[in-house]
């Protein structure tokens, strides 16, 4: 990636300008970013105040570039919004850094937990045979709702997104939902209990009534834990990164 240079930086080069610390590009080209946002990084308090030289150019160190490392690999885990708030709490001092990263680990943990029942869940559903309909098996959006547990609010938005449609005689009349609409029903209540957005989540169950493949789910599934696990990996780097920089260390 290349890294565009500033005038602080131009001068603090050679062994002259080397030997007051590390220069933003320095510390940008350490970090992965440009050398605008280690200055954004700063002035929004995610790294630690730079020391000016003498002749005013920006110093900078080690831990500049372990809490720039820190919050990259948090922003990718829990969000640019999330890892701000962690890094300030780490530059401020005191346990308040360690519940925001508890708190983070629990609701990764909190995802995973669900997502293993609605794989259970959703593979069993999905994998149910479907007799020829009956007019008998239609279900209300009252009695639906009632045994999902939701509301039929919950129901009538899944209808308008295109989710889960419900049959209507007309304008005025009462949904009713079939046998399979029932079953993209009960799917789209466990996705939506995993996390599972709008968006993918149409498409995944567009793509189960076009093929009636329960693997199709499966691998939407499979798709979330994959995510899952990337952000966990990330939190675990961001954690060392910010061991290294409340050490004060290399």
């Amino acid at each position: 990636m290349l890294v565009e240079t500033s005038a602080d930086d131009r001068r603090g080069t050679g062994s002259a300008g080397r030997k007051w610390g590390l220069r933003t590009v320095d510390v940008a080209r350490r970090a992965g970013y440009s050398v605008q946002q280690i200055r954004d990084l700063e002035q929004a308090g995610v790294l630690p105040p730079a020391d000016r030289t003498p002749a005013g150019y920006r110093r900078y160190t080690e831990r500049h570039v372990h809490a720039a490392l820190a919050y990259r690999a948090f922003a990718a885990g829990i969000g640019p919004v999330e890892a701000k708030r962690v890094l300030r709490a780490a530059l401020r001092g005191g346990p308040a850094v360690l519940v925001l990263l508890d708190a983070a680990h629990a609701r990764l943990h909190a995802e995973r937990r669900e997502l293993a029942l609605a794989r259970e869940a959703a593979g069993a559903i999905a994998a149910e045979p479907i007799a020829a309909p009956r007019a008998s098996d239609a279900m209300s959006i009252t009695e639906l709702a009632a045994a999902l547990g939701i509301r039929p609010s919950t129901l009538r938005h899944w209808d308008a997104e295109g989710l889960v449609p419900a049959h209507r005689s007309g304008p005025r009349s009462t949904r009713t939902y079939s046998p399979d609409a029932v079953r993209d029903a009960r799917i789209t209540h466990q996705l939506r209990r995993a996390g599972y957005r709008i968006g993918p989540l149409r498409a995944l169950l567009d793509q189960l009534r076009r093929t009636g493949r329960g693997s199709d789910v499966e691998a939407g599934l499979a798709a979330r834990s994959t995510s899952i696990d990337d952000r966990s990996r990330a939190l675990l780097q961001g954690a060392a990164a910010l061991d290294r920089l409340l050490d004060g260390g290399p």
